[in-house]
């Protein structure tokens, strides 16, 4: 620091501390509403500044070298309690938000020093303009990409990555805020220069694999679902295919038929013909799908999944509830339905696949309950099916569609789980349905 009263000390802290806020605020989830955000970190603000002054009065030497590092420690542990997330993820945002906040101290101190000779005003100017600077990049360029990134990082980055990025963020930044290093050398500028460079190189690197990673992984999900949408017009293929030529053999022995009714009117036997006409209609009747539900969407993907999983000799067993009319779209029901169903039959064969005499069934419920819908499959499977993070693995699903899901499901604020009973697994999800004249907001 370049010294001074204490209302130039209090002036440095208090504009540190917001932009280390709007910094980290910018890139993290709230925990709380916007009121009692704002309420919280404004007393904390307050207690965290005044304790800053206070010591910088009682002891200025101690202050100036340990105040950036004890301030921001307090933050850290505040920041955690006032955010949602995973806390390795929490911890890894709270490093880069310490780079962003070295990079304003100390361009700030040494514009002020190599500049205009020392100058505090100049060091606390720079410092607010740097802080608008980055508030206004990240706002209109990568707040949105940092927080998917964020989502990205949580669901495919090990814990031993963090920590390992996390430690190069931190020595980075150690030695650049080094209190023992006072004298302001070229070499030394020139190493902090290049420190910087480093350590900000290496975040965006991580930056764009991780994004990449992730971007690959919506990718495989889109296919994902292509490929579904693919085996489910074929499914519609086939019965129309069958519904056709089912047709054609109707109408070719329409006239067979129509010669045993006119043989039976003529000999009067009236019986015999009601009889006969009673088994005619259940014979046309049995080549049309079964009617689940009044939703044509989810009455067509589940009249297709049954009709699969009855040839390859699986019990199934329907209980669905659901209206015409559901503000849910309907590729987003047929996401959940189709994966959910595609993976129970998988797993039913797989079953049948070591175990030829175990009988196979699924079990699936679908049901409205005021602003909520509910979805249950039960379904025979191995008993050795291992679940990772709660969900199942690639290997006993076929590698079909629990990701979609479980993104669908977030769009609805979704509560679901997985798990094996004993060679019984259970899929379990809860949902909002959003009202007729609005959205939900969707998770970023």
């Amino acid at each position: 620091m370049l010294g001074g009263p204490v209302y130039i000390a209090f002036i440095r802290f208090s504009v540190s501390l917001a932009g280390v806020i709007i910094l980290f605020n910018l890139m993290s989830e709230p925990r709380y509403e916007r009121k009692k955000m704002i309420i919280g970190y404004g007393c904390f603000s307050v207690a965290v500044v005044m304790s800053a002054c206070i010591w910088y009065v009682a002891d200025r030497e101690s202050c100036v070298k340990l105040v950036a590092f004890v301030m921001f420690l307090c933050f850290s542990i505040f920041a955690i309690c006032m955010s949602n997330g995973h806390i390795y993820l929490l911890v890894y945002k709270l490093a880069l938000t310490f780079y962003l906040l070295a990079v304003f101290l100390v361009s700030g101190l040494e514009v002020s020093i190599l500049i205009f000779n020392r100058n505090v005003w100049a060091d606390i100017i720079t410092r607010i303009f740097l802080i608008v600077l980055m508030t206004v990049f990240i706002e209109k360029k990568i707040k949105y990409a940092i927080r998917g990134f964020g989502y990205y990082v949580e669901n495919e980055l090990d814990r031993m990555s963090v920590t390992v990025m996390i430690i190069s963020i931190l020595f980075g930044i150690g030695f650049i805020l080094n209190p023992r290093i006072k004298t302001q050398t070229p070499y030394r500028l020139f190493q902090m220069a290049i420190n910087f460079y480093l350590t900000g190189a290496l975040q965006f690197l991580v930056f764009r694999l991780y994004l990449h990673i992730g971007q690959e992984k919506e990718y495989q999900k889109e296919n994902q679902l292509m490929k579904m949408n693919q085996r489910l017009l074929e499914r519609n293929m086939e019965f129309l295919e069958e519904s056709v030529e089912y047709g054609r053999r109707i109408r070719h022995d329409a006239r067979h038929h129509n010669a045993v009714i006119a043989e039976f009117a003529r000999r009067g036997q009236n019986k015999e013909l009601l009889r006969y006409l009673k088994e005619y209609n259940k014979k046309t009747d049995s080549g049309s799908l079964e009617s689940i539900c009044a939703n044509t969407a989810v009455n067509n993907i589940l009249s297709a999944y049954t009709v699969k999983a009855k040839k390859e000799q699986i019990k199934v067993t329907l209980d669905v509830e659901l209206g015409r009319n559901l503000t849910i779209p309907n590729i987003d029901l047929v996401t959940i339905l189709a994966n959910a169903y595609e993976n129970a039959i998988y797993a039913c064969i797989e079953v049948k696949k070591h175990s030829k005499d175990r009988e196979c069934f699924i079990h699936l419920m679908l049901k409205r309950k005021k602003n909520k819908l509910v979805i249950c499959c039960r379904n025979t499977c191995r008993a050795e099916t291992e679940l990772k993070n709660g969900q199942p693995k690639p290997e006993f699903t076929g590698g079909i569609g629990v990701l979609s899901i479980i993104k669908t499901a977030a769009n609805y604020d979704g509560e679901y789980d997985f798990r094996n009973d004993n060679g019984l697994f259970v899929f379990r999800l809860l949902m909002n349905i959003p009202p007729a004249d609005g959205k939900l907001n969707k998770n970023i």
